[in-house]
C-alpha cells in the first residue's frame, strides 16, 4: 500500500498501490529452471513477481569422436582470385540445429551485434566463400568443433566433405582469415592441432579452475592475467603439446592444456579449446568475447562494453513490510529516513574504493514526490522537519532521479489530465527540493499503462495478462509525449516488453516517439528491509516448502545474495546494458553502513573484479536510453544490408549502407576507449583506419 505524505505541491489524491518486482522470462535452450518449469503463475498477493530463483542448470554435451590421420583433399571449385579486402563478418560452422555449440557462437555474436551466417554443413554446401570482385566474405571462422563429425548408420562422417574442408583452408590461406574451434579433441583428423592426450573426462557441477598463460593472457586481455576461469559442467580433453609442433599454450587446467594457438603447415592461424562450452556458463561468458575479437583480428562490426545499473524505485514513499506471518504492514509501512541516505551514500563512496572498476557509480532513484515532507537543513548539519527529505536535498548529486510519477497510481485507465498531472506535477515537486530529474524518462508505477494488467483493476492476487503494447493506455502514452517524455522503463519480465535485439529497446507502436527500454527485475523483494525478511521471502517461493520450490533445503541469507548476485552476475558478463530494479524499503540501513542493496552490489562488484579489467560503465537513464537507441539502430542498420569492408593493403574500413553502426577496432570521433577496444559509433558512408590486434 501507498500513503500519501504531507508535503508540497501535492495533489491531494490518495492512490492505493503496490510495488512491483517483475520475473525474467524462462531462458531457451537445453536448461532447466524454476521459471522454466509448467504452471508456475505469477504471484502478485504482496505486489511481488518472481524472478529467476537460479541460473539455468545445463547439462553438457558428451565427448567428441575422435580420427586419426590426414584427410585426402579433394578437388574444389576455383575462387576469385584474391585479393588483401574482406567483409567484417562471421562464418559460423555447425553439424546441424542440434549442434550444442551453435548455441553458444550465436549468443556470443548477438550480444556483441556481430553480423553472421551459419551453414549447417550436413544438409547445405559450402558457398563461395568470395563475392564476384574478390573480396572476402568474411572475416572470422568459427566451428562448433573441430572435426564436425556426427554418426551416420555407425559411421562417423564429417559435416564437410574433402573437398569443402580444401575449399576453406585455401580460403583461410588466401585471405588470411583466422580459424577458431570452440571444442577440440586430440585427434589428428580433419587435421592436427598440435595437440597429444593427457587425460580426458567430464566436469560436474563444481568448477575446476583454469588459468591463462603468458601467451594466453594478451588475448583476453579484457581479463585479469591472474583471473582463475571456472570450467563447470563440460567435458574436457587435457593434452599436451606435441614436440616440435607450433603451437602455443593459452589455457590450461591443472598443469594440462586445454587451449591453444597454433599454426597450421600452411600458414593459417587457428585456435583451439579442448572443452565443452554453454552460453549460460561463467566459461563462455569470460572466454568467446575473446574468440571473436582473436579471430577478427580486433576488427569487426559490433561491441561489448560491461555495465552495471540499479534502480531503488519508491524514493519518498511508503512500502508494504513482510511481517513474520507472511501478512504486510502496510500503515504505517516502511519509508526510508535521512539515515538510509546517508548510508547510502557511504555505502556507494566505499563501493568505488573498494571496487575500483565501479568508479563513479551512482543508484538511480525514481521518485514520488507526493511523499516530500517538510524539511530544512542548514548546511547539511543541523536537520529540521523531515530527515528524508532533508538529506536528499543535501545528497542530491550523490543519486540520479527518474521521474515515478507523483503519487505512484496504477496508470492503466487513466485519463490524460490526471496522467499529465502525474507526470508534470512529479517533476515540479522535486525541482522544489532542488532535485534535478530529466523530463524525458519516465518509470510508470508497476510498468503500469503499457498493456500488462489484470482486467480487474481491484485484484492484487492473480497475475496479470500481458495484452500486449497495443493494449497500452492511449491516454498516457498522449501524456507522457506531451509532457516530453521519450524514454519510458520497460520490464523483461513481459514478452510484449522484451525487445528482439540484445540491448535493443522498442518504439512504442502506439506512440513511436515513445522509446522503451526494459529493466531487469531481481529477487530483493520490494517488501523487505532486512535480511531476515528476505530470507523469509526468498524461501517462501523457492524454499522446498515454497511456491515454486526449486531448493532442497532452505537458504541462508549470505546462499540468497549469492544465487541474486550470480544471476545479476550473468547479465553484467554478457554486455546487457538494462539497469535492475529494487525498492526503497532495501535501502533500509539494518546495521551500521549495511543495506540489503548495497549488499548485493558488494556481491555483484567483487564477482566481477575477480575476472575483469576493464571498468562497469554506469550511464545515467538519458544516456543509458539513448546507447539503447543507439544498439536498436545498428541491428536495424544490419537487416538493411549495411556493410564494412577492411582493405588490409591499405588498413583502412569503408562503410556503406543507410545508418549508423557500432565497430570496434576503428576510432571514429568521440570513440570510446574500452580497455584496449577502440568502440565507435560509425556513421554511414565513411572511411577509417583500422586498428587491428596481433
Amino acid at each position: 500500500m501507498k500513503r500519501r505524505m504531507p508535503g508540497r505541491n501535492l495533489s491531494g489524491r490518495i492512490i492505493l498501490a503496490v510495488a512491483l518486482v517483475g520475473s525474467v522470462a524462462a531462458v531457451a535452450g537445453t536448461v532447466t529452471t524454476a521459471e522454466a518449469a509448467p504452471g508456475h503463475p505469477h504471484d502478485h498477493k504482496h505486489g511481488v513477481t518472481r524472478a529467476e530463483a537460479v541460473l539455468p542448470h545445463v547439462t553438457p554435451p558428451g565427448k567428441l569422436p575422435v580420427k586419426n590421420g590426414p584427410l585426402r583433399t579433394a578437388p574444389h571449385a576455383a575462387a576469385s582470385a584474391p585479393t588483401d579486402k574482406v567483409a567484417l563478418r562471421a562464418l559460423v560452422i555447425a553439424v546441424d540445429n542440434a549442434d550444442f555449440g551453435l548455441a553458444t557462437w550465436k549468443s556470443s555474436l548477438d550480444q556483441v551485434g556481430a553480423p553472421y551466417d551459419v551453414l549447417l554443413a550436413r544438409d547445405a554446401p559450402l558457398d563461395a566463400l568470395t563475392r564476384p570482385d574478390g573480396t572476402g566474405r568474411y572475416n572470422a571462422v568459427l566451428l562448433t568443433n573441430n572435426a564436425l563429425l556426427y554418426n551416420d548408420n555407425g559411421n562417423y562422417v564429417s559435416a564437410l566433405d574433402a573437398g569443402e574442408w580444401t575449399a576453406l583452408w585455401d580460403y583461410e590461406k588466401a585471405y588470411q582469415v583466422r580459424q577458431v574451434s570452440l571444442y577440440t579433441s586430440y585427434g589428428s583428423w580433419p587435421e592436427s592441432y598440435c595437440l597429444n592426450p593427457v587425460s580426458e573426462g567430464g566436469i560436474g557441477d563444481t568448477p575446476q579452475n583454469a588459468v591463462l598463460t603468458t601467451a594466453g593472457a594478451p588475448i583476453f586481455d579484457y581479463l585479469k592475467a591472474a583471473a582463475n576461469i571456472p570450467i563447470s559442467l563440460s567435458y574436457v580433453y587435457r593434452t599436451s603439446v606435441a614436440p616440435g609442433c607450433a603451437a602455443t599454450p593459452i589455457l590450461t587446467l591443472g598443469g594440462s592444456v586445454v587451449g591453444v594457438t597454433s599454426t597450421a603447415p600452411d600458414g593459417r592461424e587457428r585456435l583451439a579449446l579442448t572443452f565443452t562450452s554453454n552460453q549460460y556458463l561463467i566459461q563462455a561468458n569470460l572466454l568467446t568475447y575473446g574468440l571473436l575479437r582473436w579471430a577478427s583480428k580486433g576488427v569487426f562490426l559490433g561491441e561489448q562494453r560491461h555495465w552495471l545499473n540499479l534502480d531503488v524505485d519508491d524514493w519518498f514513499n511508503n512500502g508494504d513490510v513482510l511481517q513474520p506471518d507472511g501478512s504486510v504492514n502496510s500503515d504505517p509501512g516502511y519509508r526510508m529516513t535521512g539515515t538510509d541516505v546517508t548510508s547510502t551514500k557511504t555505502q556507494q563512496n566505499a563501493l568505488h574504493t573498494t571496487y575500483p572498476l565501479t568508479a563513479g557509480f551512482k543508484i538511480n532513484a525514481p521518485l514520488n514526490g507526493d511523499g516530500i515532507q517538510s524539511g530544512l537543513n542548514i548546511a547539511c548539519v543541523i536537520i529540521l522537519g523531515d530527515p528524508l527529505t532533508a538529506q536528499s536535498e543535501c545528497n542530491k548529486a550523490d543519486f540520479r532521479w527518474v521521474n515515478h510519477t507523483l503519487t505512484h497510481p496504477k496508470m492503466n485507465t487513466t485519463d490524460y489530465a490526471t496522467s499529465y498531472a502525474e507526470i508534470h506535477d512529479n517533476l515540479t515537486a522535486a525541482a522544489a527540493i532542488g532535485l534535478t530529474v530529466p523530463a524525458t524518462v519516465l518509470k510508470t508505477p508497476e510498468y503500469s499503462g503499457l498493456g500488462v494488467y489484470n482486467p480487474d483493476p481491484n485484484n492484487d492476487i492473480d497475475p496479470p495478462t500481458d495484452y500486449g503494447l497495443g493494449a497500452s493506455n492511449v491516454n498516457m502514452l498522449a501524456a507522457a509525449k506531451a509532457a516530453g517524455v521519450k524514454y519510458l522503463h520497460g520490464n523483461m519480465s513481459f514478452a510484449s516488453q522484451k525487445p528482439a535485439c540484445f540491448n535493443c529497446g522498442i518504439y512504442h507502436p502506439l506512440e513511436p516517439s515513445l522509446f522503451i527500454v526494459p529493466d531487469w527485475p531481481t529477487n530483493i523483494a520490494y517488501h523487505v528491509t532486512n535480511p531476515a525478511q528476505e530470507t523469509q521471502f526468498y524461501n517462501s517461493y523457492y524454499g522446498p516448502q515454497g511456491k515454486f520450490p526449486y531448493w532442497p533445503v532452505n537458504q541462508t541469507y549470505d546462499q540468497v545474495i549469492t544465487h541474486e548476485s550470480d544471476i545479476a552476475l550473468q547479465h553484467v558478463m554478457t554486455g546487457s546494458a538494462y539497469s535492475h530494479t529494487m525498492h526503497q524499503n532495501n535501502l533500509a540501513q539494518y546495521a551500521t553502513n549495511k543495506n540489503l542493496a548495497f549488499d548485493w552490489l558488494r556481491a555483484v562488484a567483487g564477482k566481477y573484479s575477480t575476472y575483469y579489467n576493464v571498468p562497469l560503465r554506469n550511464p545515467d537513464w538519458v544516456a543509458l536510453a539513448g546507447y539503447v537507441g543507439d544498439r536498436t539502430a545498428h541491428f536495424a542498420s544490419l537487416s538493411a544490408g549495411n556493410d564494412a569492408v577492411w582493405d588490409r593493403a591499405t588498413n583502412q574500413v569503408t562503410f556503406t549502407g543507410t545508418g549508423p553502426v557500432f565497430a570496434t577496432g576503428v576510432r571514429a570521433t568521440g570513440y570510446d576507449a574500452y580497455g584496449t577496444d577502440s568502440i565507435s559509433k560509425v556513421p554511414t558512408a565513411t572511411v577509417l583506419t583500422a586498428y587491428p590486434k596481433p
